[in-house]
């Protein structure tokens, strides 16, 4: 039991979202982020493939902290 907790532990911890030294860099105002292309999306990503966008129904489209911050867009929940 034991192991299989561990191997999930890693799975989680080393997704494409993970804690990098990118994504503690995301108070710079000029980073590239992305964004789902619907509108409706609530919140911004650090990289183009995190699981945070699995749910979009459009493609990511690149834009900048500061914008996304401006639309009230907040950081995905995977890469806090």
């Amino acid at each position: 039991m034991m192991k299989i907790t561990i191997a999930l532990l890693f799975i989680l911890l080393n997704n494409d979202c993970s804690m990098l030294p990118a994504a503690q860099g995301a108070s710079d105002e000029k980073e590239t982020v992305y964004v789902c292309g619907s509108g409706n999306g609530k919140r911004y990503h650090l990289k183009e493939h995190c699981r945070g966008l699995n749910n979009c129904s459009a493609k990511a489209v690149k834009t900048t902290v500061e914008k996304a911050k401006k639309e009230g867009k907040t950081l995905c929940g995977w890469e806090k």
